[in-house]
């Protein structure tokens, strides 16, 4: 993990792989990138979570392309996959019927609204992950995108803490 001097003082491109794996959004990571240097965490976080506060369409949809269904292991050896096997750690030892429930609610919730479900799944059980599901399940569909994208937003902020810790 690269101390936040070293972020501050890296090349643009060096400095972009460490924090494209908490959002592939070239608008949020050029302006994570654009306010260095930092003087602590807490300020790289703040203007994270500004640069996270309004996604386009085309945003929401290029940073769910990253980000494997509930349940589903994530496959490969990027840092994004690692991220997400970590995150989705409760889900994976969830018991038969709550993983089955899982897969059921990612099904209905793709034919519902086109995209995979998306929740901070770090920290929480996989009996709350699906409440949230079975709950979200019945929202429309602009209530659903504001929800998604604070979801990904703290996905974001999470995943960017612990990068510099």
């Amino acid at each position: 993990m690269p101390s936040l001097t070293r972020f501050n003082d890296a090349d643009r491109a060096d400095a972009a792989a460490v924090v494209r794996p908490c959002l592939d959004v070239d608008r949020w990571v050029d302006a994570v990138l654009d306010g260095r240097p930092y003087p602590d965490l807490d300020a790289v976080l703040d203007l994270a979570g500004r640069a996270a506060e309004s996604f386009t369409d085309d945003e929401l949809t290029a940073a769910l392309r990253h980000h494997p269904r509930i349940g589903e292991r994530a496959s490969g050896a990027t840092a994004e996959a690692s991220l997400s096997r970590s995150e989705q750690s409760a889900v994976a030892g969830a018991d038969s019927d709550v993983q089955r429930r899982l897969a059921d609610g990612n099904r209905a919730y793709e034919e519902r609204f086109g995209h995979v479900f998306l929740i901070r799944a770090a920290g929480r059980s996989s009996e709350e992950i699906l409440a949230a599901l079975q709950e979200r399940l019945t929202n429309d569909a602009e209530t659903e995108k504001v929800i998604m994208a604070d979801q990904l937003r703290q996905i974001a902020l999470l995943r960017l803490q612990g990068v510099f810790r």
